[in-house]
């Protein structure tokens, strides 16, 4: 674990995922629960919070300078990590996953490694969809896309219609806020939201609780530090799915 400076690691391989998603693979592994972030330096750019989709690698979707400048790195190139932080997933017996997005890398370690996964992976389009062939070697895997294009028509929450939601122990989300926000709304609505965890993101400075970037509302809590994991009765209330900060702390719906 790295918690001061970041330890440069040299990259070995860049595999693209789908249009706007490249996993990086780097040539040390960290040790991390599930869900746990590090921080990523790319020299003369920015420091940014990413999860570690395995032990020797994360899952980047280019949303702005850091991440565009990471996903046109090649092997040989070096970045900082420093981590891992934060709480990851607590997990026990028949898991379900809820992924959206990019948001199924934090999910990804889940479903290679654990028993009795069951696997529902979303995305806009069949091109997007992230992680399905190596996640189908291992578990039950079940795709939406929200234009038809591959699987159920419509948005992943949408597939908890088919579940028994009963028969699993832990469930565990990540993905868009307004994913996230949906499927809170059916577990609850279905009384099964005190197994549930799901994985935030929100803009984050330091990645150790100190500058509060980070923290949601109502209760202040930190992302970094409290989370990224929290527990959907933790969440019910929040501003998930409603609005984040941006850099400035100003809302943004």
């Amino acid at each position: 674990m790295s918690d001061g400076l970041p330890v440069p690691v040299t990259i070995t391989r860049v595999v693209q995922e789908s249009p706007g998603v490249t996993t990086i693979f780097f040539d040390q592994n960290f040790y991390s629960n599930p869900g746990q972030f590090v921080m990523v330096w790319v020299v003369g750019t920015d420091e940014i919070p990413m999860a570690l989709s395995y032990p020797n690698a994360v899952t980047v979707q280019r949303v702005g300078e850091a991440t565009s400048a990471l996903v046109t790195m090649k092997p040989g190139e070096k970045i900082g990590i420093r981590g891992p932080f934060g709480n990851g997933f607590t997990i026990r017996g028949k898991i379900l996953a809820i992924a959206g997005g990019v948001g199924t890398a934090p999910l990804l370690r889940i479903g290679l490694e654990y028993p009795d996964v069951t696997f529902l992976l979303g995305a806009r389009t069949a091109s997007e969809l992230i992680f399905y062939s190596v996640l189908s070697s291992t578990c039950d895997v079940r795709i939406a896309t929200d234009d038809g294009s591959a699987g159920y028509h419509g948005y992943v929450a949408g597939l908890l219609d088919e579940i028994d939601l009963d028969e699993y122990e832990n469930i565990v989300v990540c993905g868009p806020d307004p994913m996230m926000r949906s499927v809170l709304s059916v577990l609850e609505n279905r009384d099964v939201l005190e197994k549930s965890q799901f994985s935030m993101h929100r803009y984050m400075k330091c990645g150790v609780g100190l500058c509060g970037s980070c923290c949601i509302d109502p209760n202040g809590l930190c992302v970094c530090k409290d989370g990224p994991v929290f527990s959907g009765e933790m969440l019910l209330r929040s501003e998930l799915g409603k609005y984040h900060r941006n850099a400035a702390g100003l809302k943004e719906k």
